[in-house]
């Protein structure tokens, strides 16, 4: 299994047979008696990926008694919930792969995707159940602000609205969300003090958001060897992401190069061809509002930091703020 990154070797040697655990029950809970169901199930989880979610919830446990056995469900509940949340993304955004492998629509169609997402929700929320009532409330909670940032998304900013705030808020939902709610179950169910699981929820938000920022980079600025995706499929697809609502922004205040309209109106234009997807990824990919997007992901992992600053010292806060690094630093 690959290194955590959480710059703690005695650490990451004690939390790898635990992820190691997570990975099996993870295998377990999506396995299912109808044949369909099971491939498409698995697919995702056999593509691997990077199980960033619980790798956070089996660290903050440390924050407590991570050894206790509460802590492997919550892991597994909050990567089970990811990967319904990734079907159900494929779809909207026609993702072409995933994680270096066909994306499940392109195998088996969107309705199958769809209900197969579905099925793994189902699954996390038979986990989630036998944690008591309080950790299916955050559940519940964190599965409608997924739903309302992808929401939120689709329908985009009303008139008036500030695009990158409006957009901000978009990955907290989406992307932070989860993230957070992963520190909070592993730091809850590991037994910490309340004063703790707040930190570390608040810590969770923001890095998610880093997170997100990064991937923005990274869709212009990486192969898809790399990535396992598909460079530049937000922009053909005409997600809106952090590069382009900053261009647009440029633009729009009068100060923008013939350059830079140039670049924004391709980007608004017809990106179906390989050719067409590939001459803006290049030009984006070289534009300042890149690097300025890489900036505001740095101060966010600065705010995951800063939200976990008084936790007790140790090396359970030393590996968050390597982790809250770590995630920033892929777009470097």
């Amino acid at each position: 299994m690959a290194s955590l990154a959480i710059g703690n070797d005695a650490l990451e040697a004690e939390l790898l047979p635990r992820l190691a655990l997570v990975e099996e029950r993870l295998r377990d809970a999506v396995a299912q008696s109808d044949k369909l169901a099971d491939a498409t199930s698995r697919h995702l989880v056999d593509a691997g990926g990077k199980r960033l979610r619980p790798v956070l919830a089996l660290l903050c446990a440390q924050l407590g008694d991570g050894a206790r056995p509460e802590v492997l469900d919550a892991a597994v509940v909050v990567e089970l919930t990811h990967l319904a949340t990734l079907y159900h993304d494929d779809v909207m955004d026609s993702a072409p792969t995933r994680r270096g492998a066909p994306s499940a629509h392109e195998v088996w169609g969107n309705s199958v995707a769809i209900l197969t997402g579905d099925l793994l929700f189902a699954r996390a929320s038979r986990v989630v159940a036998g944690l008591g009532p309080e950790a299916v409330r955050i559940q519940a909670e964190t599965f409608e602000r997924l739903c309302l940032g992808q929401l939120h998304e689709t329908v985009g900013p009303a008139e008036g609205d500030d695009a990158t705030a409006f957009y901000l808020q978009v990955l907290a939902d989406k992307t932070g969300s989860l993230i957070a709610t992963s520190a909070r179950l592993g730091a809850m169910f590991g037994g910490c003090p309340t004063s703790i699981v707040r930190q570390v929820t608040e810590y969770g938000e923001a890095a998610g958001v880093a997170f997100q920022l990064a991937d923005d980079v990274i869709d212009v600025r990486s192969d898809a060897a790399t990535t396992g995706k598909t460079p530049g499929t937000d922009l053909r697809e005409g997600v809106p992401t952090m590069p382009v609502l900053l261009l647009r922004r440029l633009v729009a205040s009068g100060s923008a190069t013939a350059e830079d309209t140039a670049l924004l109106a391709d980007i608004d234009g017809d990106l179906s061809s390989d050719e067409a997807l590939g001459s803006v990824v290049e030009r984006l990919a070289a534009h300042a509002v890149v690097d300025e997007t890489a900036a505001l992901a740095q101060s966010w992992a600065l705010k995951a930091k800063d939200a976990i600053a008084d936790l007790p010292e140790g090396d359970a806060a030393g590996a968050l703020r390597t982790f809250a690094d770590a995630l920033v630093a892929r777009a470097a």
